[in-house]
């Protein structure tokens, strides 16, 4: 059985998804969340840190799980209750948890983006949509039938995205930015978009996307970000010689 320090494991990922240059949310918590006693032997990516998807890496016999979204969004204490359980669920079971977020989005090849422009076929697609400092999304012209594009983004997804018909039913500059970008729809459309696929996003954004005469597709904040974690995974998985497995847990949002 392949063994690496973890360490090893760590600093190659905080160089190779340049955690350093990045600003993220408050309490995003890029990097290494929780340590093991050590070594990997066996890798799990899932979208979220949670009890459910720890029990599961727990499951699979992982000592690594990797996630898009960490462990601690809101305040971290104090470790009673179901943090307790978590907590004592890591340490027993020997699990270190390894989260990036805005670095996740944005990496021009691992990057959530990339890897759902990649699976729409989007060709030479270039940065766009900036967020805390950096461009985090992508942006492709090319020349589609949105219907062709609606049919696309459901094959990639694994379920239909709900479309707001506001643009033309050809598509020339489509934007990505997976996760809940919608209600920064206004920002997405002045680069030019007529076509705007993200996760999620509030009621009002219908009569926007009119109002701007923008395309936009909600294809779930869960079901945009599969791509990334699963990139590192195979990533780390060839470079090291380590299995993982990818821990489904769909919020359906």
């Amino acid at each position: 059985m392949p063994k690496v320090a973890l360490a090893t494991v760590v600093r190659h990922c905080d160089r190779e998804l340049r955690l350093a240059e990045f600003t993220d949310w408050d309490g995003a918590a890029n990097g290494l969340q929780v340590q093991n006693r050590g070594h990997v032997t066996r890798l799990a990516a899932a979208v979220d840190a949670s009890r459910a998807t720890v029990r599961l890496a727990i499951d699979a016999g992982a000592d690594l799980l990797l996630v898009h979204h960490g462990l601690f969004w809101g305040a971290t204490h104090p470790w009673t209750g179901h943090r307790y359980e978590l907590l004592r669920l890591l340490l027993d079971h020997n699990l270190a948890v390894y989260s990036a977020h805005l670095p996740l989005d944005a990496h021009p090849r691992l990057g959530n983006n990339a890897r759902l422009c990649a699976a729409l076929g989007l060709k030479r697609p270039v940065p766009f949509f900036e967020c805390k400092g950096r461009r985090i999304g992508l942006q492709s012209r090319t020349r589609l039938a949105r219907t062709e594009l609606a049919t696309r983004l459901a094959q990639a997804l694994g379920t239909p995205a709900r479309l707001l018909p506001g643009g033309p039913e050809v598509c020339t500059r489509i934007g990505v930015v997976t996760g809940g970008a919608g209600a920064e729809l206004k920002q997405a459309a002045a680069e030019g978009i007529d076509t705007f696929i993200t996760g999620e996003g509030p009621h009002w954004t219908y009569a926007l996307a009119e109002e701007l005469g923008v395309n936009v597709f909600y294809g779930g904040h869960y079901a945009t970000e599969t791509f990334g974690v699963k990139a590192l995974a195979t990533h780390l998985g060839r470079k090291f010689g380590l299995p993982w497995v990818f821990l489904d847990h769909p919020t359906g949002l």
